[in-house]
């Protein structure tokens, strides 16, 4: 019985070198050509998202702190390695090739699964602190006040508040829960994330601004307040934010014209407060100013409106499982569920 002969390193090697130098060299090149991978540019993928997302080259150079023409060069970059134009650059604003269209189809679920990777690890090697991050507004009228109750109810979960900033589809890198205002048509509960609760839309103002003796709602007191505009003229932030919406169903006709625009609801509560005039408020920012008498309602609960936006609770797959994230899930959504009730 033959048994075969097992060749050493050096016997294959001069094997190889045995072999006519064209075929060596196709062979090498093969194995060179398997072993490496063409990925696109990572920086040109973020610049793609940020600028698809804000349909502005101007304004994805604002988030990602960059300049207009360092985002134009990546997305040239990522363009080039592409071999395709992505972009349509119209007066009205960007939008998605073909190619485009199909890339961001694609990247969405990348750039989510990317950034988990945070998540994961903190979920392997979980921190002592809970990192929230809510919008300013949510934070300043409504959280704050109420997570001594949180920390009375788990003294074991320090929690660490972040200001959400900008759009609600940008990525919260870092966070354990986030807390986003975002559109209610389309949502739907999954395994990470909760609506926390529908709210109203209705105007108040100071005390003083109404008349001592009132004995009951005027509606008619709107045409003389200063009326308090929050958002963009001509931003569509849904109707029950417009002053022409509440003019037209009292029976008013149009509204003046907006002399003072505030750039956040936070910021035009503020007036509010202040005594300035009437402003359109969400049922959780002004609720304990409500209910300690800094603010009063102008109509009754019945003219009130729901808002086309809600709060989203969401957090990171990876996290679903910590127990200082559910606590604080749990917690939240009994608070705001006993705030609307």
């Amino acid at each position: 019985m033959e048994f075969p002969i097992k060749k050493s390193c050096p016997d294959m090697a001069r094997e190889a070198l045995s072999l006519p130098m064209q075929r060596v060299h196709i062979i090498m090149k093969i194995i060179h050509a398997d072993a490496m991978r063409s990925f696109p540019p990572f920086d040109g993928l973020i610049a793609f998202e940020t600028t698809l997302r804000h349909a502005s080259v101007t304004r994805a150079a604002i988030e990602l702190g960059l300049t207009q023409s360092a985002v134009s060069h990546r997305l040239r970059k990522l363009e080039d390695f592409v071999g395709a134009p992505l972009l349509i650059r119209q007066p009205s604003g960007v939008s998605a090739t073909a190619a485009g269209t199909a890339l961001s189809n694609g990247l969405a679920g990348v750039l989510d699964r990317m950034g988990e990777l945070r998540a994961l690890c903190r979920a392997a090697a979980p921190s002592s602190i809970l990192k929230v991050g809510v919008g300013a507004a949510l934070a300043d009228y409504w959280v704050v006040r109420r997570l001594p109750d949180f920390a009375k109810a788990n003294p074991g979960i320090p929690v660490e508040v972040t200001i959400l900033e900008g759009d609600a589809h940008a990525p919260s890198t870092g966070l354990d829960v986030v807390v986003r205002w975002h559109q209610v048509s389309g949502f739907r509960a999954t395994s990470t994330q909760r609506l926390l609760c529908r709210e109203h839309v209705f105007p108040v103002c100071h005390p003083r601004l109404l008349p001592h003796r009132r004995s009951k709602y005027d509606p008619t007191l709107l045409r003389s307040l200063p009326l308090l505009h929050k958002g963009r003229a001509g931003e569509d932030s849904g109707a029950e934010w417009s002053w022409t919406t509440w003019f037209e169903r009292l029976g008013f006709g149009r509204p003046p014209s907006a002399e003072v625009r505030f750039a956040t609801i936070a910021t035009a509560i503020a007036a509010a407060l202040a005594g300035n005039g009437v402003v359109l408020a969400r049922s959780l920012l002004v609720q304990d100013a409500l209910k300690d008498g800094r603010l009063v309602r102008v109509l009754p609960p019945s003219w009130d409106l729901l808002s086309s936006k809600t709060q989203i609770v969401r957090w990171p797959a990876p996290m679903a499982r910590d127990h200082r994230v559910t606590s604080f899930v749990k917690w939240v959504l009994q608070t705001a569920k006993a705030a609307s009730g």
